[in-house]
């Protein structure tokens, strides 16, 4: 159960730091168009705003992998609820789809992390 949490962080992760790519680095070239479904004109007026965004989603898979280096479960948490309620949040005021690509596998990494959570804590239990 660690490892698949631990492995599914690890893809949460570079999932956030793709869209920071894509988002600061590729809103404005066809390849960004195409995946957000976007107009040249749509993505030239926006493109400081996605500069914006893309800043936090790398904060958000970078924030990641730091609490997965250090093994920092509480980290690892809030993070991973703040991953699910900006999914939920852009596939209600953006694009449906955010709710699937971002907020699903947020919520499935966060109940494998707290149920492997709980799990180690029973086992300290029954070695102490």
């Amino acid at each position: 159960m660690k490892f698949l949490a631990g492995f599914m962080t690890f893809l949460v992760a570079l999932l956030h730091i793709g869209i920071m790519l894509l988002e600061m680095f590729f809103w404005n070239h066809p390849v960004g168009q195409k995946i957000f479904s976007m107009t040249a004109e749509v993505a030239k007026s926006s493109e400081i705003l996605a500069m914006n965004q893309g800043l936090y989603n790398g904060f958000l898979g970078f924030g990641l992998l730091w609490a997965l280096i250090s093994g920092n479960q509480s980290l690892k948490v809030f993070l991973l609820i703040c991953i699910i309620i900006a999914g939920i949040f852009g596939g209600l005021t953006a694009k449906i789809s955010i709710l699937y690509v971002q907020a699903l596998p947020g919520f499935i990494t966060l109940l494998l992390v707290l149920k492997a959570k709980r799990r180690q804590a029973g086992e300290a239990r029954l070695f102490s």
